[in-house]
């Protein structure tokens, strides 16, 4: 595993910080790992992971808000409405990733969103049904997939998901905090580990 990166404030943090700190170190430092309730975040996020595939997330991130001006704050309930006249603006857009397939997923999963709310209430409760025993996870940031991530890849595709393989599970696993995947020596480790013990699971 990488060493550490130390920060300007000569604090050890996750070494992926490290390439490109002006851009990583907030979002690594307040929202990477802490635990997420809100479906709106969630989608969002499951979102996000499917346009990373082939790209990096820096990449992405840069163009986070251009997403979710594109994307109506990926409100899902307005995204599923979205019509052949908004993939096509969409794919002028500059401001995103232009790849018609994952702006198609974006609105067919917006669809499947809505479904997952009727059947299991909210999208929260349904995914952190999938949030492992922490004792059973192995050494941070040895991994890109898990028996999870590939259970709940499946189970996502049999519900007509799109854009969402066992890799891009894994990631929205770290990011909303399903795991706690900070590096031992990462000065926000203990900052998730106590989110997640006050943290009401839905």
């Amino acid at each position: 595993m990488s060493e550490a990166f130390i920060g300007p404030d000569k604090k050890p943090r996750c070494a992926w910080c490290g390439s490109a700190p002006d851009i990583f170190i907030d979002y690594h430092d307040n929202e990477w790992g802490f635990p997420v309730d809100d479906d709106q975040r969630l989608f969002e996020k499951i979102c996000l992971e499917g346009f990373q595939s082939g790209l990096s997330w820096r990449t992405i991130l840069v163009k986070r808000e251009n997403f979710r001006e594109a994307f109506k704050q990926f409100d899902f309930n307005k995204v599923a409405k979205f019509t052949e006249k908004d993939i096509e603006k969409l794919l002028q857009n500059e401001g995103i990733v232009r790849h018609k397939g994952k702006i198609e997923a974006v609105i067919n999963n917006a669809k499947c969103a809505q479904e997952m709310v009727k059947t299991e209430g909210s999208l929260a409760k349904f995914f952190w049904q999938f949030e492992p025993d922490p004792n059973t996870l192995p050494a941070p940031q040895t991994q890109s997939v898990s028996d999870g991530s590939k259970e709940l890849s499946k189970i996502l595709k049999k519900r007509g998901w799109k854009f969402v393989g066992p890799t891009t599970v894994y990631s929205f696993f770290q990011a909303m905090g399903l795991i706690n995947d900070h590096s031992e020596e990462c000065i926000t480790r203990k900052k998730i580990d106590q989110a997640k013990k006050k943290f009401k699971r839905p």
